[in-house]
Formats: structure tokens, sequence, C-alpha cells
């Protein structure tokens, strides 16, 4: 007999296009999940829907929800912003509108499940924080446009600012597609081997070692003999070698922070 299939695996034709990997499917307790607030909840999953994070979303390891902003907007035109108290150019997200969408969303929550907002002036993401997203039950991302979001409505949720680097998107959904992928793949389960984790860059806090393969000869370049060689211990210490001068030349910041 075929063991029976996980309660969080699900189903899914093929021929299903990426969104409707997300079509009424029913919120399991145990599975990790991201939920993004936006006003474009077509743009999901994007290219979540590809490659291993897809295939994890279509066999139930993790699930993905929208929650449509426009669906909380004011007035006859769903109105979702409004000009800047005293003055200013653009336009801000109302606390009316994002707040019962941060509600809704939330009303799903359970166990340690923090609030993101995609904000250029909030913490730089990094590897740490995605192994920390992928030990919580949950995340809930705002995706920000226009100048923001009314500043009432990061301090009433406790909301954590959060920024891919420094510089200024249009919106966060990119930001949090890719905050998403950082921590889906550090999920159980979800990368082929488990130790591409622990070996890649940033997982110690220094660059990853080049990579080879076949041909051994190409453009009369070579691979490394020590990599050709058998000796396992001496392949060790020359990609440890190789990660340190690699970490020193192009981000000596992290370089800085292994020896402190």
């Amino acid at each position: 007999m075929k063991p029976p299939r996980s309660h969080g695996r699900q189903s899914v034709r093929p021929t299903l296009k990426p969104r409707e990997l997300m079509q009424d499917t029913p919120t399991y307790a145990d599975v990790w999940q991201a939920r993004v607030i936006t006003l474009f909840p077509d743009l999901f999953p994007g290219v979540l829907g590809a490659s291993l994070t897809g295939k994890a979303l279509q066999a139930g390891t993790w699930q993905l929800h929208t929650h449509d902003l426009r669906a909380h907007g004011i007035g006859k035109h769903l109105n979702v912003d409004d000009t800047p108290a005293g003055g200013g150019a653009g336009m801000v997200m109302r606390a009316d509108v994002v707040g019962p969408a941060i509600e809704a969303a939330q009303a799903h929550a359970h166990g340690r499940w923090p609030i993101l907002y995609m904000s250029p002036r909030g913490r730089r993401f990094d590897q740490g924080m995605a192994r920390d997203l992928a030990s919580c039950a949950g995340v809930t991302l705002l995706c920000g446009r226009f100048e923001g979001v009314d500043e009432r409505v990061i301090e009433h949720y406790a909301i954590t600012e959060v920024s891919l680097g420094d510089f200024v998107m249009t919106g966060g959904e990119l930001a949090a597609q890719a905050m998403i992928d950082a921590t889906v793949r550090l999920l159980p389960g979800v990368l082929g081997n488990a130790e591409s984790a622990v070996e890649e860059s940033h997982s110690n806090g220094l660059l990853e070692h080049p990579q080879y393969t076949r041909p051994p000869i190409w453009q009369d370049r070579d691979i490394p003999p020590v990599l050709m060689s058998g000796n396992h211990q001496e392949i060790a210490k020359w990609r440890q070698m190789e990660s340190e001068r690699l970490t020193r030349e192009r981000r000596p910041d992290l370089w800085q922070a292994q020896k402190k």
C-alpha cells in the first residue's frame, strides 16, 4: 500500500495557470503560510508559482493567500488613499482601509506570526531574517504603494518595516515575493538537497565558494585540480579558503563582522 498523503497536500491539474494554484484552498493550521496584503493580488504567485517554490506550493508544503486592499476601500470608488496630512506630494494609504485588511489577514494567524511592511526605510532583509521567518507559523506582508502607509497603522499593529536595500521601488509586491522565496526554500522538504541551504552564501556569514561542473576543460580553463582529487579534506579546506577570499574582496562588511 502507498503511504497516506499528508492532509497538507492537494491534487492540482498540470494545466492550471500559476495564479489558480491559490484558488479555493483551505487553510491548514500546520502548514507555513504567507498572507500578502496588496492592491494587485493578480501579481501573485508570480515567480513563486515556478520552480521549487511552485512545486512546494502545489504540493501543499506551504500556502499563499492574498488580501485585496481594494476590497476595503472607502466610498463609491473604493478609495484606498488620500492626500498627506500637512501637505506634500503623492498620496498616503488610509488607516481605515489598511487596518481592516490587516485584521482580515490576521484572523487566520496562529502562533508566532509577524507582520512585515515592505518599506525602503525598514531593516534590511537578510538570510538570518529568512531563517527566522521560516521558523514562524506564517507571515503577513503589507505591500505599500504611493507615499506609504499611515504611520498609525504601523504603530498600532507593531509592524516591522523591512527593506531589500537602499533603493525605492514603485510598490512592495516584488520585495514581498523575494522575501517569501528566500524563506520558503528554507522550509523542510522544499530543497532537493538540504545541504544546499547549509553551504550557500550567507548561511555562515561568508560568500559561497566557486562552483564547477563538466566539462573538465572549457575555453582553455581547467577545473581546479583539488576538486578532482577525491581528497575531501583538502576540498573542504580549499572551499573554506575561497569563501574567505571572496568575502574579503567583495563584501568587506561581512568579513569585518566575521572578525568581531
